[in-house]
């Protein structure tokens, strides 16, 4: 099911929109006309796309340019609080679906602009609050948080079958031999179709299904071990390597 949304902008550069969800919900794949950055302040959003899976995580964001064809996920409650950007407001918007994170003074902006009128006066305060949210879109940093999808058919078979095993060992020799292809063949098949190597990939959809599990609530232990790590130590190790704060402490205030 494909479905398309349009906006009006006739008076403003971007419409502002909250919207909560329960664990469970999901969209059907859709599109809009418009940039969308859809901002969460609880839970987690599975964004897929046709270049692969985007997980948001609690307090960061997803930037969609116009166009972008895409379905939603949700685990846990969602407060989200989406920007829908008139694509021609500023010629260097993101041209990318990137995860990004949302800066104390966007979370306001996001939140201020809520409550502004359709409709302003040229200079106004209500007019610099929208200008500055489309100043402050163009720096948001990029996080990993991107699963690209591989464009050959076998690669996506092996790729869907990590997602739905991901705790089993999955080495390089495993995979290579799954493949009929050797390990070095199939690190460059990686890299060449998604930018990252098998490992990295690998380390990657663990990370992403585990902010997914802890988000429904399940303890940092079993997470670990049910994605092949050896201990609680190893994943919060590797945890706080890349988002720099550990399991418990990632999900303390969402």
């Amino acid at each position: 099911m494909t479905t398309t949304s349009t906006f009006s902008f006739i008076h403003r550069p971007l419409v502002p929109f909250a919207h909560d969800y329960i664990h469970g919900d999901s969209e059907p794949w859709h599109e809009h006309d418009c940039a969308q950055l859809l901002h969460t302040l609880s839970g987690v959003v599975r964004v897929d796309t046709a270049s692969g899976c985007w997980i948001v995580p609690p307090g960061r964001g997803v930037w969609l340019p116009a166009g972008t064809r895409h379905s939603l996920r949700i685990t846990g409650n969602v407060a989200a609080r989406t920007l829908f950007v008139d694509p021609l407001a500023r010629a260097d918007l993101p041209a990318t679906c990137q995860i990004v994170q949302i800066t104390s003074l966007l979370r306001e902006l996001i939140l201020v602009c809520l409550a502004l009128p359709e409709s302003y006066s040229p200079g106004s305060r209500d007019e610099r609050v929208y200008e500055l949210i489309l100043d402050e879109i163009r720096t948001m940093p990029v996080l990993p948080f991107h699963l690209p999808e591989p464009e050959s058919e076998a690669l996506r078979r092996l790729c869907l079958q990590i997602r739905q095993n991901p705790g089993e060992s999955w080495s390089s020799a495993q995979a290579a031999s799954m493949m009929n292809m050797s390990e070095r063949t199939l690190n460059r098949h990686f890299q060449q179709q998604t930018g990252l190597s098998y490992g990295e990939w690998l380390r990657r959809a663990r990370l992403l299904e585990a902010l997914v599990r802890l988000a429904q609530g399940q303890p940092v232990l079993r997470v670990a071990l049910d994605l092949g790590y050896g201990s609680h130590s190893a994943f919060t190790a590797m945890f706080r390597r890349v988002m720099g704060v550990s399991p418990s402490d990632y999900f303390k205030n969402d």
